[in-house]
């Protein structure tokens, strides 16, 4: 349980896809020691990121599960359509519009959307909007030729 505002981050994706993106930022997030819940609402999504998370790097995979799976509130990444923290993680990742639900067992909240989508742009300012109304710090980070840098 979070003993402070869940800090939510949105992550701006213009040069690179999901693909490319979730794996290192879940290695960040497993290094803090903390486990990592994400959410979709695309269960073809979450199937596509389970084969994907054990072959995207040829000397080393993520370990984790789909909800539906024996052992789910084990797994240290856990993928999810369900609103259910089951894996009691840390760090919510919402992918494809996902809607965050209660924030307060979470120590940050991840927003990655698409910059080439009109539709996940819009999606993405009202859940900033939403946040921010809610009293949640909430900050921007867009994807620059250098890397992540903090717009806001």
């Amino acid at each position: 349980m979070a003993e402070t505002a869940c800090e939510v981050w949105f992550y701006h994706l213009e040069r690179s896809g999901l693909d490319q993106v979730l794996p290192d930022l879940l290695e960040r997030t497993l290094s803090r020691g903390w486990k990592a819940l994400v959410r979709s609402r695309a269960q073809e999504r979450l199937e596509h990121l389970d084969g994907w998370l054990w072959a995207y790097r040829d000397e080393s995979f993520l370990p984790h599960g789909l909800a539906e799976e024996p052992h789910a509130a084990a797994q240290p990444v856990l993928l999810t359509a369900g609103m259910e923290n089951l894996n009691k993680a840390d760090a919510l990742f919402l992918i494809d519009g996902a809607e965050p639900g209660p924030l307060e067992e979470f120590v940050r909240c991840l927003v990655l959307f698409d910059g080439r989508d009109e539709a996940a742009l819009a999606t993405a300012r009202a859940q900033w909007s939403a946040l921010k109304s809610k009293g949640l710090p909430v900050s921007y980070w867009r994807q620059m030729a250098r890397g992540w840098e903090k717009q806001a």
